[in-house]
């Protein structure tokens, strides 16, 4: 199974929630405790996102935390990086780094794993913060068949 970590999944939801309110300053313990997280988890992903500059902070008894850039100019892809690092099934297919595998010479699968990459970011990176704060129109119901290999969407 492929799945981003749990520090990604805070991150994804606190950019969320700023995303709702984008105009004005969010409290850290504020937003810990909308998003359900300790506020020493929160402090930390928010200052991971502010340092990937997906954040602004002010300091001072009135300071806080809100989004850089407008919710429809932050991709889930850009949230991910800032995390996770680059975005990648495989050392060699890393969109951004690629060649950090010592088979690479002799790798028959290397290029399908990087076309693969490529379009897992390129996916990520066509879904906006905007999209996510908003609830789904058409939600999406994974089911699976007993004795079927292929999940169904």
């Amino acid at each position: 199974m492929i799945k981003i970590g749990r520090m990604t999944d805070y991150g994804t939801q606190i950019m969320t929630y700023l995303a709702r309110d984008s105009e004005r300053l969010h409290a850290a313990h504020e937003i810990a405790q909308a998003v359900g997280v300790s506020l020493p988890t929160a402090n930390k992903v928010l200052k991971t996102l502010a340092r990937a500059g997906l954040l602004e902070s002010q300091r001072g008894i009135k300071g806080g935390y809100l989004l850089s850039r407008m919710p429809e100019q932050i991709t889930m892809a850009d949230i991910i990086r800032a995390l996770e690092g680059p975005v990648g099934l495989t050392d060699c297919g890393t969109v951004q780094q690629p060649g950090n595998c010592n088979r690479q010479p002799s790798c028959s699968v290397k290029t399908n794993w990087q076309r693969i990459s490529k379009a897992v970011n390129d996916a990520l990176a066509g879904v906006t913060l905007a999209e996510l704060s908003v609830p789904p129109v058409h939600p999406v119901h994974i089911t699976r068949q007993p004795g079927q290999s292929r999940v169904q969407l």
